[in-house]
């Protein structure tokens, strides 16, 4: 029997129907507990699986993701954490429950065999850790804007490009690591960009402007009698820079005029002459005053008031020096009328003998008569000159390194000490002076100085208003020191006491060189020195701390 085509089309229609009913059956038997099919989560495939085979599964193939670093970038700058560290907690249960079973649709049923849906990984955070974790981010991930600069090297001009600097945004970053943390390639954060607060275009401004002026020709300064101070284009960096200008984003010339000034005066140093103060020389019981002579000296105020201008702007690159009178503060007058009726300061130190005594009464006899004039300097070194044997000098003992030794000279110290308590009491300035390394007895604690030539040197100044002079003398084994000229302050010596002791170390020194010493403990100790004007006014109150190492015990072995 034959059908019609209509009839037969009817057949097809049911018996595809029934095919399609036939699998929609088979598939919801097979996966209507399961997790729909093409479900992804980080890129693990649980379509298909029990929700437990799921979360199994994610556990497994994501878990340890936990405890390896991802990466984080962000413009310029990379960081990393340990999402465990970060306090990440991922949700597996909930994650897997969020994909929901097989739906009863068949055209969802049948959608899943050839579809895919990306699943969110669900996470809880411990807020501290991860808040902690971000913020250490945040900061890895910053970069610091770099300013552009101009540097000045010889008479080249340096250019250095301004940089920008960034700062990760913080939602995006916390979003990310939130969500993202398990992405193996990584995560980048948006940034937000840090202008430079000096630009490269103002760096080409000053380099192309300013900078280039300032190299382009010397500096000259005319002075008396032929001289010429010359600031050449390759030293233009030691007295020129360019530095930011607060709020303005812009550079601007800084000057170094001591810089300048120096460069330019080894060039005038020949057209300067500092004025010669008075002198008295007591030498063979006579006065002779030798007399003051008046300077003439740079006024480099006004000799470099438009140095900048010279140097960056348009103005002339050499002008003349401006000169000014630098008379002598102690004069030839001052010198003829002086008196030296008053003991300023006076010491004595004893103990002394053989070599040391011959070095002491050599040096007191060289500076026996010295003349200081009112804001001179006195140095020792200075003054004696050399103290060799050619001129008169013995070997005799000294400290070096820290233990008893010799040498030309030994017992100098011992004078320096005398002098420099007889400075201390006149009123005068230290300027410079050295205690010993260890404490010597026959010394005042924190009171007294050393001296070696050409590296430890006592220096005081005159800072009274009338000349002073030094009478040293030698008497048995004691050495006297007295400042004499017109008093005009009185002194008070307050010692702190002693405190901080320091055991001594033994030493053991082989050789015939070698001299034995029993040591002693250091200490520390202060002194305070009180300047009174005659009438009882304090003038000046000045502590003075003195550390003294221990002094070793020195054994001597052949």
């Amino acid at each position: 029997m034959t059908h019609s085509p209509a009839r037969r089309g009817v057949w097809i229609l049911v018996g595809a129907l029934a095919i399609l009913a036939l699998l929609w059956c088979g598939l919801w038997m097979a996966y209507h507990d399961r997790v729909p099919r093409g479900s992804t989560v980080a890129g693990v495939a649980i379509g298909g699986l029990t929700p437990t085979a799921a979360e199994e599964k994610l556990e497994q193939e994501i878990g340890p993701r936990l405890t390896h670093p991802v990466e984080l970038r962000a413009g310029t700058r990379q960081a990393s954490v340990v999402p465990a560290e970060a306090g990440i907690r991922p949700q597996w249960a909930a994650t897997v429950e969020s994909a929901g079973v097989s739906s009863a649709n068949p055209f969802s049923l049948l959608g899943s065999l050839v579809g895919s849906t990306d699943i969110p990984l669900l996470s809880d955070v411990d807020e501290d850790a991860f808040q902690a974790q971000a913020a250490r981010l945040e900061g890895e991930l910053h970069a610091d804007p770099v300013d552009g600069s101009v540097e000045l090297h010889g008479a080249e001009i340096v250019q250095h490009e301004a940089t920008p600097g960034q700062d990760a945004q913080p939602d995006a970053l916390r979003s990310a690591l939130r969500s993202r943390w398990w992405e193996p390639q990584g995560l980048s954060v948006d940034t937000r960009s840090i202008a430079p607060g000096i630009s490269t275009e103002e760096v080409r401004r000053i380099a192309e402007g300013p900078a280039a002026r300032a190299v382009s020709a010397p500096i000259i300064l005319h002075g008396h009698e032929g001289a010429d101070g010359i600031l050449p284009p390759e030293r233009m960096g030691e007295v020129l820079s360019f530095v930011p200008e607060e709020g303005t984003g812009r550079l601007r010339p800084e000057l170094n005029r001591e810089a300048a000034r120096g460069i330019l005066a080894e060039g005038l140093a020949p057209s300067e002459h500092p004025h010669v103060n008075a002198q008295i020389d007591f030498r063979g019981g006579d006065r002779r005053v030798t007399p003051h002579q008046d300077g003439t000296l740079i006024n480099w105020d006004e000799s470099l008031a438009d140095l900048e201008e010279r140097l960056v702007g348009e103005g002339q690159k050499e002008r003349d020096a401006v000169y000014q009178d630098d008379p002598a503060p102690y004069t030839t007058e001052m010198a003829e009328h002086a008196t030296f009726d008053d003991v300023l300061g006076e010491f004595t130190t004893g103990g002394f003998s053989g070599p040391s005594g011959v070095n002491i009464a050599r040096v007191a006899e060289t500076v026996n008569g010295a003349f200081i004039a009112p804001g001179e300097v006195f140095s020792l070194n200075g003054f004696t000159g050399p103290r060799g044997t050619a001129q008169g000098y013995v070997e005799s003992g000294v400290i070096l390194n820290g233990r008893p030794d010799k040498a030309v000279g030994g017992g100098i110290s011992q004078f320096a000490t005398t002098l420099y308590n007889a400075a201390y009491f006149a009123g005068m300035e230290d300027v410079t002076h050295t205690p010993h390394s260890y404490y010597i007895s026959r010394y005042p604690a924190g009171r007294e100085a050393t001296v070696y030539e050409g590296a430890i040197d006592l220096q005081f100044r005159n800072t009274s208003p009338h000349g002073v002079r030094i009478d040293a003398s030698v008497a048995g084994n004691e050495v006297t020191v007295r400042l004499v000229g017109v008093k005009t302050v009185n002194v008070e010596s307050i010692n702190g006491g002693r405190w901080a002791p320091t055991e001594p170390e033994e030493v053991t020194v082989r050789g015939g060189e070698c001299v034995a010493a029993s040591g002693a403990p250091g200490f520390t100790t202060s002194d305070t020195r009180i300047v009174r004007a005659l009438g009882g006014e304090e003038l000046s109150r000045t502590t003075t701390t003195t550390v003294y190492d221990p002094e070793p015990r020195v054994r001597c072995e052949p």
